[in-house]
């Protein structure tokens, strides 16, 4: 007997690659359940596998940094946090220190969807009654209608995991003057903005106040404290976009809305901002 839900859940979370540096990525997840029938007729009640397989995805991975078994630095774990060292194909580098929780460690040369389908196979099976023979899952992206881009950020005043440092999304980006969408300017911002890393400007400290990890030449510095700990994190410059507001999807459509205002100071500035899939938030100037 075959059971399946589609779009279970959304896993935003940001992902180490040797080429791109730390990636921000948005998957849907659709998954799929074969086995017998239970006592209740049913191969698993539709509101275990929401809470609980769900539950099992976001505890693992969601809102997270995924870091696979080969990169070019080392990550160390101590008692109640771990360091990240590494430095990129194309020379550029990238430190963090955050509590354990922050970490997906896969065990896998590189992260892509298939790694983390079976990652994810791997640690949701063992906790499923059995009855259940096997799952499937399909990770995907958001079809767009608009450019997008990959970002990372971190939010320090947010009580629950988007606190963490290093996670991300991929979102899409609507511009629009005069009620007209402008496909250039969604261009233009989706460029600029890929693959990025953006931090809040009151985040931003000095080499020298860094406690667990070291700068490098031309690094940016950043640390925070929040609910789950300290964080802080260096990277290259040219991965980075220092906002003078949080990076929350408001404080971000309220920041782009006015750059653009800038440069178009006679129309009607109308932005739509997304935060992963299908959520976000809309300004106007």
């Amino acid at each position: 007997m075959i059971l399946f839900v589609n779009a279970l859940t959304v896993i935003d979370f940001s992902y180490l690659c040797n080429k791109r540096g730390a990636v921000g990525e948005s998957w849907i997840v659709d998954l799929t359940l074969h086995g017998q029938l239970n006592e209740e007729s049913m191969v698993l009640d539709f509101g275990l596998v929401k809470k609980q397989i769900k539950g099992i995805i976001d505890d693992c991975i969601d809102h997270k940094l995924a870091i696979p078994s080969i990169i070019q630095g080392e990550v160390v774990a101590y008692d109640d946090y771990r360091t990240l060292d590494c430095t990129f194909g194309d020379g550029h580098h990238l430190a963090m220190s955050a509590p354990h929780q922050a970490f997906c460690m896969i065990d896998a040369p590189v992260i892509n969807e298939q790694s983390v389908i079976d990652f994810l196979i791997a640690t949701i099976m063992p906790q499923l009654p059995s009855n259940i023979d096997k799952i499937e899952i399909e990770l995907k992206p958001e079809h767009s209608k608009s450019f997008y881009y990959h970002y990372s950020h971190g939010l320090k005043k947010h009580d629950g995991n988007c606190q963490r440092i290093i996670h991300g999304h991929r979102s899409q980006i609507g511009i629009a003057l005069d009620g007209m969408a402008m496909p250039r300017l969604q261009k233009q911002w989706a460029d600029k903005w890929q693959d990025i890393y953006l931090a809040t400007a009151e985040d931003e400290i000095k080499a020298e106040q860094l406690i667990h990890i070291t700068a490098k030449k031309d690094d940016l510095c950043f640390a925070y404290t929040a609910a789950q700990g300290y964080f802080e994190m260096v990277l290259s410059k040219v991965r980075c976009d220092i906002l003078p507001v949080d990076t929350t999807v408001e404080c971000i459509a309220a920041y782009l809305a006015e750059q653009v205002k800038l440069v178009h100071p006679d129309n009607d500035v109308k932005i739509t901002a997304y935060e992963g899939v299908a959520k976000g938030s809309i300004c106007y100037a």
